[in-house]
C-alpha cells in the first residue's frame, strides 16, 4: 500500500492515462457477507490514489480475474455452495456473482469514484475472457453471456462496461481484444457505436517455476501499440505496467512469487529500461497527435509489398502518418507525399505532421539499464538461527478418516497448501526390495516410511500429474506410511474449476515376487497442514508455543522451521532476500509472509526460476525484525542473505532507483 503513490507517479510519468486493476474477490469477501477492504485491501483508497494524481481508473470487476490469482479470484467458500457451477446459468453462482459485484459497484458510488460522478473510473469490466471457456457450458454459456451484461448494465454506473476477448458482447457492453498483438488479431468492435479498445496489452508474460522469463522487447511493444492506434485503436492498457509480488499464498497452480518482473515498472517498482523510457516518447508523440486521431478522417493505402500507410486528415489542419513495415528482415524505402522515408525491419514511423518522421517503433533512444543487488547482511552464522522441526504424523495420529482417497482441495479448503495421507499396514514376510508408486494430480509429494523421509516428486505446469515409483525399506511388523500432499497455489483457469481433482489417485506398494499391495481403496487418515501453521510459529506472540532447538548437523533437515531476527538496511532502496541456497518452502518477515519460494525446481537451462525475494520497506522495523523460513526440503538458511535493489545505467557506474531527473 505504501508503494501505491509512487507507482501510480512513474506511471503517469511514463505518460500513462488510467490506471486499470482487477478487484479480487478471495480478498475482499473471505467469507460470505464478511468483507474485508483494510490495509492493502483498501480499494477505496486506491482508486482515491488514482484520482488524486489526476488520472483515470479502469475497475475490472470479474469477479472472475484469473490473472494468475489462486483460484482466479474466486473464495473458495464458493465450491461448498450446494449444486453450483461457477460461470454458468446457474442459480446458485449467479446470486453471489451478482451480489458480490453489486456491494462493490455501491462501494464506488457511495464514494463518487465514479466518473458520471465525477471521479475517475471511466470503465468496469463483467467477466473475464469468458469465450475461452463458454464452448463447455453448451447452450448455457451464452445465456450467462446475456445476463452477466444484462446485470452489470442495471447497476446504472454511468460508465461503460466492457468484456474482454468477447467478440459476441451484447450492446452496450463493448467487446475488447487481449494478447500481444491486436493491432493484427482483433476483429474490432462488434458494433459500429462501439470503439476499438486493447484491455491486456502483455508487456512479458508470466513466469511459472520451471520456466524461464519472457523477455519481449520495447521495440515489439510500441510497434502494436503504434499500429493499434493507426487502426483506430481508442484504447490500450499494458498488463503489466507493474505486476509486483504474489504474496503469501495468492500465486495460481505453480506460478512463481514474482508477477510480471519484465513489466516497464519491475516487481520492486524500478524503471526497467529501455522499456519504460521508449514506450513514454511514444506516448508523448501519440499525445501530440490527438487532434487528427480524434477528428480526422482516416485513410489507408499500400505504399510496398509489404509497407501500409495509415494516415488521419482534418481537412488542411492537422495531418498525423503512420508508416508500417512490416518487413522483420530489412530496411525498406517507402515514398509518402512526394518525400522518401527510410524504414527499420517490422517498425512503424510517426509523422505528426505527415511530412517529418519524429518517431520509429524500432529505433530506441533510451539507454538500458540493469539491476543490480549489494550485500548488506549474510544469515552465516549458526548461532543466529534456531529451529522447529515438524513431528511426521502416523496413521494413530489422525483424527479424519476415509475409507479412500480424499481429494486434496475439497479437504484442505485451502486452509494450507499441505495434506497428510497416512495409513498403516503389515507387510507379508516373503515381501521383498519392495517399491512404493504413488500417483498424483497434486502438485507436490513427500514420502516418508516410519517417519523417515524417502523421496520427493512433483509435477509441473504443463503435466497435471506425475508418479513415483521409490524404492524402500519395510520393518518387520507394523509400517507407517506417510505422505505429504502439496499445492503450490489453486487452478485459476478453466471451466468447470469447482470440479476440479487434487491430490493423491493411487497409492501402491509392489514386492519382488511380484504381489501388489493396492492402498487406493484403504483405511487412511488425514492431516490438513503443518503443526507450526496451525500454532502459527510465523508469528511473534507464537513462538513459545513450540520448542525451538539449535540448528543441527542432521542430514534430515525437510520439513524444518527456522527463524531469526535482522535489523532494516539504511536507505530507502528495495529490499529482497536472496533465498538461491533453499529448496522449496514459505517466508514471513513480521509475520507476514512474502511468499512461497522453489528454487530447487531448475528450468531446462538449470536456472532456478526465482532466488530473490522482495521484502516492502513497509513490512519492516528498523530494528529486531522477525524472519521465519518453512523449509520442505534440505536447504541451509547460512547462505540466506538480505540485498538491497537499485539500478543502474548499462553505460555509466552511476546507480539510481528512483524516477531520473
Amino acid at each position: 500500500m505504501q508503494m501505491w503513490s509512487s507507482l501510480i507517479a512513474k506511471a503517469k510519468e511514463g505518460g500513462v492515462d488510467v490506471i486499470q486493476t482487477y478487484v479480487f474477490w478471495n480478498l475482499h469477501e473471505p467469507q460470505p457477507g464478511q468483507y474485508d477492504f483494510s490495509g492493502r485491501y483498501d480499494l477505496v483508497k486506491f482508486i482515491k490514489e488514482i484520482q488524486a494524481q489526476g488520472l483515470y481508473a479502469c475497475l475490472r470487476i470479474g469477479p472472475f480475474i484469473e490473472s494468475e490469482w489462486t483460484y482466479g479470484g474466486f473464495p473458495f467458500w464458493l465450491h461448498n455452495i450446494p449444486d453450483i457451477v461457477y460461470r454458468t446459468d446457474n442459480g446458485p453462482f449467479k446470486f453471489y456473482m451478482q451480489n458480490f459485484t453489486r456491494n462493490i459497484v455501491n462501494l464506488m458510488k457511495s464514494e463518487g469514484l465514479y466518473a458520471s460522478q465525477g471521479g475517475p473510473i471511466i470503465l468496469s469490466q463483467i467477466e473475464n475472457e469468458y469465450q475461452n471457456v463458454e464452448a463447455a457450458f453448451h447452450e448455457k454459456g451464452p445465456i450467462y453471456v446475456k445476463w452477466a451484461a444484462k446485470m452489470g448494465v442495471e447497476l446504472e454506473t454511468g460508465v461503460p462496461w466492457v468484456m474482454c476477448k468477447q467478440t459476441d458482447a451484447p450492446d452496450p457492453v463493448i467487446n475488447t481484444c487481449n494478447g500481444m498483438r491486436c493491432g493484427e488479431t482483433f476483429g474490432g468492435p462488434n458494433s459500429p457505436n462501439k470503439p476499438s479498445m486493447w484491455t491486456e496489452n502483455w508487456t512479458s508474460f508470466y513466469q511459472v517455476y520451471g520456466g524461464e522469463p519472457y523477455i519481449r522487447s520495447a521495440e515489439d511493444i510500441a510497434f502494436h501499440v503504434a499500429l493499434f492506434i493507426a487502426k483506430k485503436g481508442s484504447y490500450i492498457n499494458y498488463y503489466m505496467y507493474h505486476g509486483g509480488t504474489n504474496f503469501g499464498r495468492t500465486a495460481s497452480a505453480y506460478v512463481i512469487t514474482s508477477y510480471y518482473d519484465q513489466a516497464p515498472l519491475d516487481e520492486y517498482g524500478l524503471l526497467r529500461q529501455p522499456k519504460w523510457g521508449h514506450l513514454k516518447e511514444l506516448h508523448i508523440v501519440i499525445k501530440n497527435c490527438f487532434t487528427p486521431l480524434l477528428q480526422g478522417v482516416q485513410s489507408n493505402f499500400s505504399i510496398g509489398p509489404l509497407q501500409q500507410a495509415y494516415v488521419y486528415e482534418e481537412g488542411m489542419e492537422a495531418c498525423v502518418a503512420f508508416l508500417v513495415n512490416n518487413d522483420s528482415t530489412k530496411n525498406a524505402t517507402v515514398q509518402f507525399q512526394n518525400n522518401s522515408f527510410e524504414l527499420l525491419p517490422k517498425s512503424i514511423g510517426i509523422l505528426p505532421d505527415c511530412q517529418n518522421m519524429v518517431f520509429n517503433t524500432a529505433k530506441v533512444s533510451t539507454k538500458p539499464n540493469k539491476r543490480i543487488t549489494t550485500l548488506t547482511k549474510m544469515f552465516n552464522e549458526v548461532d543466529m538461527w534456531k529451529e522447529f522441526k515438524e513431528d511426521i504424523p502416523n496413521f494413530l495420529d489422525t483424527s479424519l478418516r476415509s475409507n479412500s482417497l480424499l481429494e486434496h482441495m475439497n479437504t484442505t479448503q485451502d486452509k494450507s497448501d499441505y495434506l497428510w495421507y497416512t495409513f498403516s499396514f503389515q507387510p507379508n514376510s516373503t515381501c521383498s526390495q519392495p517399491v512404493l508408486h504413488v500417483e498424483s494430480l497434486g502438485h507436490v509429494v513427500h514420502a516418508y516410511i516410519n517417519t523417515i523421509f524417502i523421496e520427493a516428486g512433483h509435477g509441473s505446469h504443463d503435466t497435471k500429474g506425475f508418479s513415483m515409483d521409490i524404492p524402500i525399506t519395510l520393518i518387520d511388523g507394523i509400517n507407517n506410511v506417510s505422505i505429504l500432499s502439496v499445492m503450490v497455489g489453486l487452478p485459476d483457469s478453466g471451466a468447470f474449476l469447482e470440479s476440479r481433482y487434487a491430490g493423491l489417485t493411487k497409492v501402491t506398494i509392489q514386492c519382488s515376487e511380484s504381489y501388489i499391495y493396492d492402498f487406493t481403496n484403504y483405511t487412511w487418515g488425514y492431516q490438513i497442514g503443518l503443526e507450526g501453521e496451525k500454532l502459527q510459529v510465523f508469528k511473534e506472540q507464537s513462538l513459545e508455543e513450540v520448542e525451538w532447538s539449535e540448528i543441527d548437523d542432521s542430514t534430515n533437515k525437510s520439513l524444518t522451521w527456522y527463524k531469526t531476527t535482522f535489523d532494516a538496511p539504511i536507505g530507502d532502496e528495495p529490499i529482497a532476500l536472496n533465498m538461491s541456497s533453499m529448496q522449496k518452502g514459505e517466508v514471513w518477515v513480521n509475520e507476514q509472509s512474502i511468499g512461497r519460494y522453489w528454487v530447487s525446481f531448475l528450468t531446462s537451462k538449470g536456472n532456478p526460476s526465482q532466488t530473490l525475494y522482495h521484502v516492502p520497506r513497509s513490512f519492516l522495523n528498523p530494528t529486531g525484525n522477525l524472519l521465519v523460513v518453512l523449509e520442505e526440503l534440505n536447504g541451509d538458511p547460512l547462505q540466506i542473505s538480505l540485498n538491497t535493489i537499485s539500478l543502474v545505467n548499462v553505460n555509466s557506474p552511476f546507480s539510481y532507483h528512483h524516477l531520473p531527473q
